[in-house]
């Protein structure tokens, strides 16, 4: 075994035997400088009969290098990255106050006027929109005909199958889309309002107050 390995291997003991304190220290320390450090003991501790080969210094000089590249490196993209969420979270600041579809099935009645919307993966023949009260039992179908692919909304007037204007106040919805003879999975949207953002730990967080906390990916389509 050379004098390298049997250095490393005794910087290796060492090192598990130092305190918490020492490894707080040895985590912050410059990596370059650790090396450095290393490598001057070596050369101190060499045996005299078998210096360093020049070679295998070159070799560990070039070492460090790339580590300290890497790190280097690694430190740019991580301000790129915190830049980018910093400049999503400005971008999701300019929707607070603004109406937005998301995923969700709840549907608002206010006013004899209720929106929601859907999402489809491909367009389809027939699509046709339920409406539940709170207790779950229909209160109107809608019928949209053809749809086509993508984000679409609905527009409910308040109006029940019996004719009458039903109650203001919180509903839901359930869809049914067809293409041919085969049923479309399809994804039902709620529309909210944006009440406040903050920042999330990969993206800005919207707080839609009854329809919860959701991410800037989930919004489909802003009013």
């Amino acid at each position: 075994m050379n004098s390298v390995q049997e250095v490393n291997k005794q910087s290796f003991a060492t090192t598990n035997t130092t305190t918490a304190a020492d490894k707080n220290k040895n985590s912050i320390e410059n990596p370059q400088d650790r090396f450095l450090k290393l490598l001057v003991t070596q050369m101190q501790n060499q045996d005299p009969l078998n210096p360093l080969d020049n070679a295998e210094v070159t070799s560990q000089l070039a070492q460090i290098s790339t580590v300290t590249g890497i790190d280097k490196l690694n430190d740019t993209l991580q301000l790129l990255l915190d830049g980018i969420e910093d400049s999503r979270t400005m971008e999701a600041a300019n929707l607070i106050g603004h109406k937005a579809l998301v995923p969700g099935s709840t549907l608002s009645l206010e006013n004899n006027a209720a929106i929601g919307g859907f999402e489809l993966p491909q367009s389809v023949d027939k699509l046709s929109i339920t409406i539940l009260d709170s207790s779950g039992i229909a209160v109107r179908t809608l019928d949209l005909g053809a749809q086509p692919s993508g984000v679409n909304t609905f527009i409910w007037n308040g109006i029940a199958e019996s004719g009458t204007n039903a109650a203001n106040g919180q509903y839901s919805f359930s869809i049914k889309a067809v293409q041919g003879d085969q049923e479309i999975t399809t994804s039902p949207l709620a529309l909210g309002q944006v009440n406040s953002v903050s920042p999330g730990e990969h993206d800005a967080v919207l707080d839609m107050g009854k329809l919860g906390l959701v991410g800037m990916a989930d919004i489909k389509q802003i009013f």
